[in-house]
């Protein structure tokens, strides 16, 4: 009887994995011939998107490797955006649209790895604005952030895990972001007397064991204040996860210094 059982729930898995295996076939079918960044031809595609960007800014290998360079770079302007990416006349006037109500920005670095062959490069679709963002519906807190903030630039939704929020500062602003709304129209970061009433939160509530630093991109601050930040985190005994929202390996890889990485490693 015990061995029939046992049959059945494998005749039922095995189906279930067939299923499955159903799902994916389109994408099997159509996987060899989509663009990845292993591919030599969009390598190549990258690297004469890069000389094109560094001409237009006047920069060199090294200012491009600087990830300062990247940040004072940031492409705000639909004018400069079009000498570097293809854009027809309609993407122009929906940007010059969008950017009425909604920022946006994209680091040189980022922009070089838009695909102009592709009309649906994805990382086109993710930072450059998009007509559709004016659609009517939805709201700008989503998750109702505003209103779980028991201190500091804390948003605390969960028992035992809590965000502290310490930017609007991003190296591209994402179209999907979910906070848009703190993105405003200025740079900054939360002072520090935020940062240690956020601290002091964690510190005085021992439920507290997962801590998340976010923004804004948390790795746009510098790293004085990172180092100081995280280490005063650290020292909380009752804090065992310390994560770090950030995109900017993919944005903004230059970022990733030695000296960032010593803080890190401490």
């Amino acid at each position: 009887m015990h061995e029939e059982k046992d049959e059945t729930k494998r005749k039922l898995a095995l189906q279930r994995a067939e299923e499955l295996r159903g799902r994916v076939e389109d994408y099997l079918s159509i996987k060899d011939t989509i663009p990845n960044g292993l591919n030599p031809i969009y390598g190549r595609k990258k690297e004469a998107k890069k000389k094109q960007i560094c001409s237009i800014l006047n920069a060199s290998e090294e200012e491009w490797n600087s990830w300062k360079w990247q940040f004072k770079n940031r492409i705000c302007d639909v004018d400069l955006l079009a000498q570097i990416i293809t854009l027809d006349d309609k993407e122009i006037e929906n940007i010059r649209k969008v950017q009425q109500k909604f920022r946006w920005g994209i680091s040189p670095y980022y922009a070089s790895l838009i695909d102009d062959d592709d009309k649906l490069s994805p990382v086109k679709l993710q930072s450059i604005p998009s007509i559709l963002e004016l659609n009517e519906g939805g709201v700008l807190d989503p998750s109702a952030e505003e209103d779980t903030n028991p201190a500091g630039s804390i948003t605390r939704r969960y028992p035992d895990r809590l965000i502290i929020n310490v930017t609007n500062v991003c190296p591209s602003f994402c179209r999907h972001c979910q906070r848009r709304r703190n993105i405003g129209t200025v740079d900054s970061h939360k002072p520090i007397s935020i940062l240690q009433e956020s601290i002091d939160y964690v510190r005085n509530n021992p439920e507290i064991r997962d801590v998340l630093i976010t923004g804004g991109d948390a790795l746009m601050l510098s790293d004085a204040v990172l180092d100081w930040l995280l280490g005063e985190i650290h020292c909380i005994p009752t804090v065992e996860y310390i994560r770090i929202g950030t995109r900017v390996p993919v944005t903004m890889p230059q970022r990733i210094t030695e000296n960032l990485l010593s803080i890190m490693k401490k």
